[in-house]
């Protein structure tokens, strides 16, 4: 049987997942509402799947990602995610992840998705697939893809209304050292304030309303 960690802000949604995932013959051994408080269950459950959601309170699912993989190289992580863009699946592949679901796929795709992660398989499913294979033949790109790992992770949360000293809290980073990535971000994204940041993310489609 197929060991399996969910992490995501939304009580509903956990249970719902754990509904779908027991018909499936497949054990939820931990919850997490956050990716900090998946950081410390983590070793505990020793899940063989972890289901991250990336839009949450905190660090977020794609710095949980990266905590995760950093304690355990073999961790095998399915992040799920209600956002449109190409952005986010691309950031969090590369961050290790070994699976991209969306938010917006059939509930019987967390099952396949589920299963192809135990395996030490990738899977991604199938309409992101598409989005990433036009963007790269198109050659389209997001102003995210100018930015830096942790620029990109600043640059989320601040456009999410997060101040300067929760970043640097959320991300284990000093405020200066945030300052900084700030304006590196302001500068390549040619923003002026903390309000024009959250309009070109929205318009992305990398936070949502």
């Amino acid at each position: 049987m197929i060991r399996v960690m969910l992490v995501d802000d939304h009580a509903l949604v956990r249970m719902g997942f754990r509904m779908l995932l027991a018909d499936a013959q497949v054990e939820v051994v931990g919850e997490a509402g956050d990716g900090e408080q998946a950081c410390v269950e983590y070793p505990r459950t020793k899940p063989d799947v972890v289901v991250m959601d990336l839009s949450m309170p905190g660090m977020g699912g794609l710095e949980a990602v990266r905590r995760l993989l950093a304690q355990d190289p073999k961790a095998r992580i399915l992040a799920l995610s209600a956002h449109e863009d190409t952005a986010h699946p691309r950031r969090v592949l590369r961050a290790g992840a070994l699976g991209y679901l969306a938010k917006r796929s059939a509930p019987e795709a967390l099952i396949t998705a589920v299963r192809a992660v135990a395996a030490g398989e990738r899977y991604v499913d199938p309409e992101t697939a598409q989005a990433l294979a036009v963007a790269q033949i198109e050659g389209e790109s997001s102003p995210a893809d100018l930015l830096s790992e942790r620029e990109f992770s600043v640059f989320i949360q601040l456009a999410r209304g997060a101040s300067v000293a929760q970043i640097a809290e959320n991300l284990k980073l000093s405020a200066s050292t945030v300052g900084t990535h700030l304006y590196h971000v302001k500068q390549k994204l040619r923003a002026g304030n903390q309000s024009e940041l959250t309009l070109v993310a929205l318009r992305w489609g990398l936070i949502q309303t």
